[in-house]
Parts: structure tokens; C-alpha cells; sequence
């Protein structure tokens, strides 16, 4: 009997495991905002992965002049980043280390490109904007991570979701899943590289690898906030399978016990 019932629990946790496994991405809307939980890595991504494109599409041109202008505002018009050779000098000079940079960069409307695209700096002024909004009802909104590698790499943010959660391959272009307006291109990670700052890495969805660019290139921004925006409880399927497997449990003991 005993058997039996180690059989029953390892059933219940091997249901609950693979429906947990299979459903990693859940579409939420949030203040009239749609979203998509991660729980892979535990974020929450916006659900247009071209937000800024839908923006300028949706907009006659002299309204989308004014939400640049309100994304570089936001910001106060500039991006502190690590100093490198884009940003303002300090006019000084070190004997040792050439010239030193302020590790401010001032934005402007020639920092966004057309369709969405934007460079690092204004990438990171959108991110800011979104939190100035509270979109989706977040303040942490970011440019997603990347780790420090070459290559074909599931351990960035993008990469992750990529490779874990769309159940993309190596060499082939990524799968939309429950996102909208995914961009076979190029996206920015928020992650500079340490060794000249100048350049930051990028995820490139044709592909899925990660690389390096120049911070003044222009490329998609997706933006990502850590956790899950509007935390739900248990799924009421799996809650029902879990009580219904728990109250067999019971009646399986009192049966023995009778």
C-alpha cells in the first residue's frame, strides 16, 4: 500500500512539473497594456517586441516628433553610461590615460532611427520612459541582460528566451510565440562591454547569437522588467488536478484505515 501511494504523490508532482514545464509564457494584460510572463527567468517582457515601431506606425509624424521628444525629456536629455570616446570630454587630460570622458551622452531625435530602430543611448531613454509611464503597471523596466559571450549563448535574457522558452535553434530565426512584431534583426542588450564601453552587446534573432556593436549603431529595443508584473495565483487547472490527486490520497488512507 505503501507503494501505491508513493506512486500517487510522484504522479501528482510529475503532472504539476510537466504543465509547468509547457507553460512558461503567459500573456497578461496589465492597465491596458499587454505583456508576456517569463517564468523561465522570471521577467516579464512587453508583448509588441517593436514597441517604438507600433508607436511611429500608429502616429502621423508630427505626433511621433512629440513622443521622442517626451522619451528624450524623460531622461532629462542625457544617458549616464561607463565614460567612453561617444560621450562628452571633460576637456582634461591624463598623461597616463589620454583624454577622460564626462560618461554623459546627450540625446537627440537623430538617436531614432525609422521602424523602431534606435541606438544604445536612446534605447535606454525608452526603457526610462516606460517607467516614467508605469506601463504595464511597472517602474523597472530595462534593456534585457546579456552575458559576456560570443556566439550561440541561451545565458542572456534574449538568448534564454530564444533557446528555453520559444524553442528556437541555432542558425534559424526566432519563433513569435505569444509576442507580436518580433524583428528578424538585430536587438540591444543594456549590457556595455567591460573592456571598451563604446560598445554594447546585441542579441541578432536571425541567428540567435549574441555579439558587440558600436553604441551608435541603430537596432530594435525589447524591453523587460524583472518578475512577474501582475503575480496570479495557482492556474485553476493545475490547482484542480493538484486537490483532486491530494483528496484521492485521502481516501486511498482512510480506505486502509478502515
Amino acid at each position: 500500500m505503501l507503494q501505491g501511494k508513493t506512486l500517487l504523490a510522484a504522479s501528482l508532482l510529475f503532472g504539476l512539473a510537466s504543465f509547468n514545464a509547457q507553460a512558461t509564457l503567459t500573456s497578461e494584460t496589465v492597465n491596458g497594456q499587454n505583456l508576456v510572463y517569463d517564468s523561465g527567468n522570471n521577467t516579464t517582457w512587453t508583448q509588441d517586441a517593436n514597441l517604438l515601431g507600433t508607436w511611429e506606425g500608429a502616429y502621423q509624424s508630427t505626433s511621433y516628433t512629440n513622443i521622442v521628444t517626451a522619451i528624450i525629456n524623460a531622461s532629462g536629455g542625457v544617458i549616464h553610461d561607463t565614460p567612453n570616446y561617444y560621450d562628452g570630454s571633460l576637456n582634461n587630460y591624463d598623461g597616463a590615460n589620454g583624454r577622460a570622458y564626462s560618461g554623459t551622452y546627450t540625446l537627440t531625435t537623430a538617436d531614432f532611427g525609422s521602424g523602431g530602430t534606435v541606438d544604445w543611448w536612446a534605447g535606454q531613454a525608452l526603457v526610462h520612459y516606460l517607467d516614467t509611464q508605469n506601463y504595464g503597471g511597472s517602474n523597472q523596466w530595462a534593456l534585457p541582460t546579456s552575458n559576456p559571450v560570443f556566439g550561440y549563448d541561451n545565458g542572456s535574457q534574449l538568448g534564454e528566451l530564444f533557446y528555453n522558452e520559444l524553442g528556437g535553434t541555432a542558425g534559424s530565426s526566432i519563433p513569435s510565440g505569444p509576442f507580436s512584431n518580433v524583428q528578424a534583426y538585430v536587438y540591444w542588450s543594456g549590457t556595455e562591454y567591460a573592456a571598451y564601453p563604446g560598445y554594447a552587446w546585441y542579441f541578432y534573432t536571425v541567428y540567435g547569437y549574441q555579439n558587440l556593436s558600436y553604441k551608435d549603431f541603430q537596432f530594435y529595443a525589447w524591453a523587460v522588467s524583472p518578475g512577474q508584473v501582475n503575480a496570479v495565483p495557482v492556474p485553476g487547472a493545475v490547482w484542480l488536478f493538484g486537490t483532486g490527486m491530494l483528496g484521492l490520497l485521502g481516501l486511498k488512507r482512510r480506505g486502509h484505515a478502515g
